[in-house]
């Protein structure tokens, strides 16, 4: 009985850390590297003030990322509803004392920490969502009523970011949340049904211009004019898209040279330290330069997919591939906003940009896929 037991018995630490991931948090440090190395740039060739806070915050993040993947596995499934429920009440404190910035309340501020919630709500939603289905009996996952607890978990943190208004992070949440879903096996037909909707709804929206009936407001509509063809309002709503297309044409294939970008350096470049920072990797080293992060995010993803697929405890293999979804969708959704292939919705490339929460949140998600990995059943 003994010899059955051993695969499942808690490892030891030194188990735990020759079981650590090694090649996943490489590439992660990797892509931070990258990170901190372009917003140097960006500053002109200083440390200060994004790069230097960028590497001390990487660096704080390791060691969660570290503390987080030595704890047991069972003990954020048995956290995992009261982590949703912790980010929602959060999401729900920004309502009522959220900090404003660039026109959005996004933010609450705790003493010297500036936290957004939103961020949280990421983790915590995929936490919920496989420690609900790994409770539910696999041959029920695609039955209606089981489909309404998680479909009300996905919603009401979407409204609330809506309503900051955030529709990339809201975006980004349902999806997340979707992903999980399907991962966990609810039929087919349900997303089927729910593109066949969206659809329809898009289609009724466009038909809607100019009757009576017209279901959004005209400079909502000016504003899908402007993704479709950017060129009709350059120096306003297009900005933004116009200034990335030029640098990244301008890069080439081997790039323009590192500090040597004229878009970032001469300020025609938006938020060239968050939300545009791949343009200027784009533009100091290229279409190499470029495809050699897209290959980095690639081995994150496939690490990850990798150890689910390995993983024979449900709630484990649900966590990993649910956070890898997530994180593929934050800079697969970040790529195409900047290369003109999706409206911009201001969300920044994951472990490049600039940001605090969103780093240190990003870096607790990999400890738990770190945990998942480092205690599953063998």
């Amino acid at each position: 009985m003994s010899r059955l037991a051993a695969p499942d018995a808690a490892p030891s630490p030194l188990q735990k850390l020759l079981r650590f991931h090694w090649a996943l948090a490489l590439s992660v440090a990797a892509v931070a590297a990258a990170g901190a190395l372009m917003l140097y740039s960006v500053a002109g060739g200083s440390a200060e003030p994004w790069a230097a806070r960028h590497a001390s915050r990487f660096g704080v993040g390791f060691a969660l990322m570290l503390a987080v993947a030595f704890v047991h596995l069972r003990y954020w499934r048995a956290l995992s509803p009261l982590a949703y429920l912790g980010a929602l009440g959060l999401l729900l404190a920004v309502e009522v004392a959220g900090a404003t910035g660039m026109g959005a309340t996004r933010w609450i501020e705790l003493g010297p920490l500036r936290l957004q919630p939103s961020e949280l709500m990421k983790i915590g939603l995929v936490m919920a969502l496989a420690w609900y289905y790994d409770r539910l009996d696999p041959a029920k996952v695609s039955h209606p009523l089981r489909l309404l607890p998680p479909l009300a978990m996905i919603l009401v943190p979407m409204a609330l970011v809506l309503k900051q208004p955030d529709l990339g992070t809201a975006l980004l949440i349902g999806l997340g949340g979707a992903a999980v879903m399907w991962l966990a096996g609810v039929h087919w037909a349900y997303f089927a049904t729910a593109a066949a909707v969206g659809g329809g709804l898009v289609t009724a929206v466009l038909q809607s211009r100019g009757t009576s009936w017209q279901l959004i407001k005209d400079y909502q509509f000016r504003r899908v004019d402007v993704f479709l063809n950017p060129e009709l309002d350059p120096l306003g709503a297009g900005y933004h898209i116009t200034q990335s297309k030029i640098a990244f044409g301008s890069g080439g294939l081997g790039g323009r040279g590192f500090m040597q970008g004229t878009q970032s350096r001469l300020n025609f470049l938006p938020e060239k330290h968050t939300d545009f920072i791949f343009t200027t990797l784009a533009e100091e080293f290229g279409f190499f330069g470029a495809i050699g992060l897209l290959t980095l995010y690639g081995l994150i993803v496939l690490f990850c997919l990798v150890s689910m697929l390995a993983n024979r405890d449900r709630f484990g293999a649900l966590l990993t591939g649910g956070l890898a979804v997530a994180f593929f969708l934050y800079f697969a959704v970040n790529m195409a906003m900047v290369t003109g292939l999706a409206p911009v919705v201001g969300v920044p490339l994951p472990l490049v940009s600039y940001g605090g929460s969103a780093l240190l949140v990003l870096m607790i998600a990999f400890g738990l896929v770190q945990s998942a990995h480092i205690h599953r059943p063998r």
